[in-house]
Parts: structure tokens; sequence; C-alpha cells
């Protein structure tokens, strides 16, 4: 139980996916605009990830590994991945439309989004067993949502700020997230190590 509790808290804050591995970056800069459609998005994106990681280590364990079709990993993947993320889609769709209109093209980039074929792909080169998994996943979904709505709030009050002209925009967007993952960077040394 005590590796479970690693496992989430590493996943988090030592090695969040946005601000150690640099994946996710086209939604965390597209999306985190503002707070309410970045913890939308970071929601869908926890689902989404949390289930890939459960539905992956079960076609890998059971299917691809055991018939030595470990070379169709990727596809497979990429497979599961887009069913889940035309899941979320139809069900924000019909539940939360003002959501799924703000999320606008980002929503279906979940499915080309690298975070997620990143963690179905390092959960299983970790060898973790099923439960391990699962919170590896949820774990990558939660660190990603709080880097999505950590960077929106900054954001929202740059709005505000005297930001010299050339820095508007895309400019102090980056040099923003580069001394966030500075700042994350910071909790490497939590575990014994990152």
């Amino acid at each position: 139980m005590n590796n479970i509790w690693l496992i989430l808290i590493a996943t988090i804050l030592v090695n969040n996916f946005v601000f150690s591995y640099f994946l996710g970056i086209c939604p965390f800069l597209g999306v985190s605009g503002k707070a309410s459609s970045a913890i939308g998005m970071g929601f869908a994106a926890t689902f989404v990830m949390t289930m890939t990681a459960f539905v992956t280590w079960l076609i890998n364990r059971y299917i691809l590994i055991p018939y030595n079709l470990e070379f169709l990993e990727t596809v497979s993947f990429i497979l599961v991945i887009a069913s889940l993320v035309q899941f979320v889609e139809m069900f924000l769709k019909k539940v939360i439309p003002s959501l799924y209109k703000a999320l606008g093209i980002f929503l279906p980039l979940i499915t080309t989004n690298c975070i997620v074929l990143g963690l179905a792909l390092l959960g299983s080169m970790r060898n973790y067993n099923l439960l391990e998994n699962v919170v590896f996943g949820f774990g990558a979904g939660i660190g990603f949502t709080l880097a999505l709505t950590i960077m929106a709030g900054i954001r929202e009050e740059i709005e505000f700020a005297d930001v010299p002209e050339p820095l508007k925009g895309g400019g102090i967007t980056l040099i923003i997230a580069g001394l966030l993952a500075l700042a994350f960077m910071g909790f490497s040394g939590m575990l014994g190590g990152g």
C-alpha cells in the first residue's frame, strides 16, 4: 500500500508529466487561458488517462505479451485512447455542452496528445501491476490537471499585469511555464530521488 502512495505522489509532483517529461504541452498552453476550461480539460484528461492505464494494462498483459504481439503495442494503445476520447467527447457534448464548446478542438486532440500515449507506454515499461498502473494513470491525470490549473490561474492574473509588449502572449506564457518547471524540480528530492 505504501508503494501505491509513492507512485501517486511521485506522478503528481516529482515526475509531473508536463513539468518533468514535457508531455502534453499543446493543451497545456492552449487550454490554460481560463481556469474553468483548464479544470474541465484536466478532468476529461484524468478520466481518459486513468481508463487508458486500466485498459492498456489488460490488453498488454492478456493479449500482446502472451501472443508475442508486443510490436502492436503502440497501435493498440492509440486505438484504446481514441475510443476513450470519443466516449468523453460524446458525454460532454450531451451533459455539459458549455464545457464541450469551451474545450473546442483541444478535446478531440487528447487522442493524439503525447501525454496519454506516453502514459500508456511508460506504464507498460515499468511493469506495474494493475492497481499500480491505474494509480499511475490517475496520478498523471491529476498532475496534468494541477499543471493546467496553476498555469490558468497565473495567466488570468497576467492579463492585468504590466507585461512588456514583446513578451505579451506566448512569450510570457513560455517564461512562466519554464519557471513552473523549475519550481516543480524542487520536489525531486522529496521521495529520495526522482
